[in-house]
This record gives C-alpha cells, structure tokens and sequence, in this order.
C-alpha cells in the first residue's frame, strides 16, 4: 500500500505545514497586506483560506503558485522551490541537497 511520501520518508507533515504558514504570514506580513487584501489578490472567495494556510491546514494549489508569488513579491521559482521545502522535502532534498 502507498502512503504519503513525506511520511514515508519519515518528516512531520503537520509540522512542515506549520512552517510553511509561518513562512507565508511573514511574506505577507511583509507586503502590508491583510488575510482579506491577500485573498482578493490570489483569487480566493474566502479570506479563511488564506489564514487557514497559516496555521498549516491545507497547501496552494500548484495552479496558484504564480498568483500567490506575484501578490508575496517574489519571483515564481523562487517562491515554488521555497515552498517545496516544506510540500515535498524529499524531492527538493533530491533536487537541491540539504
């Protein structure tokens, strides 16, 4: 039987989450935007999403990523291999090393 593969691979799911919520509130944070003003930007009805994201429930959707880097001020790639870190630790371990 297949499991999640972060668990697999032995990390924490619920606590990269976390991290990545924290990481995700300071980019916003840093752009002076609100949960409200931030969802608005990405497209999302619900401004909930966005906090729910930073407590770690739930990712981006991978369709969204461009959205939420441009609204965070970051470039695309760099945001996506930032949040791999914390979606998919191993294939970014793979990909970059430790």
């Amino acid at each position: 039987m297949y499991s999640h593969p972060q668990q697999a691979a032995g990390h924490d799911v619920q606590a990269l989450r976390r991290e990545a919520g924290r990481w995700l509130k300071e980019l916003r944070v840093k752009q002076n935007l609100t949960q409200r003003e931030l969802a608005d930007l990405v497209g999302v009805e619900y401004y909930t999403f966005v906090s729910q994201l930073e407590v770690g429930r739930g990712r981006i959707p991978p369709d969204r990523y461009e959205m939420w880097a441009k609204a965070l001020g970051m470039e695309p790639s760099d945001f996506v291999k930032q949040l791999m870190r914390f979606y998919d630790p191993e294939t970014y371990r793979i990909l970059f090393g430790q």
